[in-house]
């Protein structure tokens, strides 16, 4: 009876390791949104410009290749890093978005920016470690 533990497996061709499409479109998404809300924060309810436009895919695309990066390189990364370079992300992230608007100083952007960054922090690590094999 347990004798199929002991057989031995068929020899199968391997397979290539092609990425998935959630590993392309959620950092293509999150680049979309971030950089639709640049343009329009930077636009005001006036008229699009080329160099609002320019702004707002530049930072959509930049952000895109950087959660794409953290996306394909944290399988390798400790929980503590993880969590680490996913609250940077966000909180750099919404400390960007809002210096964009004209109402806020440099330092109010970058104490908002570690304000959501650190809880990002935690939440990440909370969830990483909880779901560590």
């Amino acid at each position: 009876m347990a004798t199929h533990a002991s057989m031995p497996r068929r020899a199968t061709r391997a397979r290539t390791k092609r990425p998935s499409t959630l590993s392309w479109a959620m950092p293509v998404t999150l680049g979309v949104i971030l950089g639709w809300w640049a343009t329009s924060i930077v636009r005001g309810g006036g008229v699009l410009t080329g160099t609002q436009l320019a702004l707002g895919l530049v930072s959509g695309a930049v952000l895109a290749a950087l959660c794409y990066a953290l996306g394909r390189a944290q399988k390798r990364l400790p929980v503590e890093a993880k969590a680490i370079a996913y609250g940077t992300l966000f909180g750099g992230s919404v400390g960007f978005l809002y210096s964009l608007s004209d109402k806020t100083t440099v330092l109010a952007a970058t104490i908002l920016g570690l304000v959501t960054g650190a809880g990002m922090l935690v939440c990440a690590f909370y969830a990483f470690y909880v779901t560590k094999d």
